[in-house]
């Protein structure tokens, strides 16, 4: 290698790193993945929590408590036509096992 070529590829390399402190820029010579790209986005959680409207039912346990109450009635009456979910160990899958 020349001189010439050394004192142009030193240049070059503090000119890219100047430019890389200037403007913000995160230095790759190497060229290797980095996850900088990704990881420099803003973040969206905020945004989609505000997209999604105020729930009631979460927070009132009287409204909790009535969907609660309604679910264990049908539940009760399907057990009375038989048509409840089976005990534990007596579904489908179990009885295709022990066959």
């Amino acid at each position: 290698m020349s001189l010439k070529q050394i004192l142009t590829s030193a240049a070059l390399k503090g000119v890219t790193e100047a430019r890389a402190r200037i403007f913000g820029h995160v230095l790759n010579p190497t060229g290797q993945r980095s996850p900088h790209k990704i990881l420099r986005k803003k973040l969206i959680g905020d945004k989609v929590a505000e997209w999604y409207p105020y729930d009631i039912k979460k927070d009132d346990p009287l409204v909790m408590g009535r969907l609660e109450h309604e679910r264990l009635a049908k539940l009760e009456m399907l057990k009375r036509r038989g048509k409840g979910p089976p005990k534990k160990g007596q579904g489908k899958r179990a009885v295709k096992r022990s066959k």
